[in-house]
C-alpha cells in the first residue's frame, strides 16, 4: 500500500492490484483488509490493462498522547 490521506474524520488509502488478479483473489484481499484493519471498500478504478486501483477508508482513529500510559 502507498501513502495514504485523511480527509475529515476518515483515512484513505490507495491499493493498486494488477493485471492478472482475479476478481475472487481481490474480493479475499479485501475482505482481510476489512477484518484484520478496519477498512471497507470507498471507490474501485478498473484500467484498461486489467489492474485495479482501489480506495478503501476506514474511521480515523484518536491519536495516542504521547507520554501517557495506559
Amino acid at each position: 500500500m502507498t501513502e495514504g490521506v485523511i480527509d475529515g474524520d476518515w483515512e484513505y488509502q490507495p491499493l493498486r492490484l494488477p493485471p492478472g488478479i482475479s476478481r475472487r483473489t481481490a474480493t479475499t484481499q479485501l475482505a482481510i483488509q476489512a477484518e484484520f484493519a478496519g477498512w471497507e471498500l470507498s471507490r474501485t478504478l478498473l484500467y484498461g490493462d486489467g489492474s485495479r486501483k482501489i480506495w478503501l477508508r476506514r474511521k480515523r482513529q484518536p491519536a495516542l498522547v504521547p507520554g501517557l500510559i495506559i
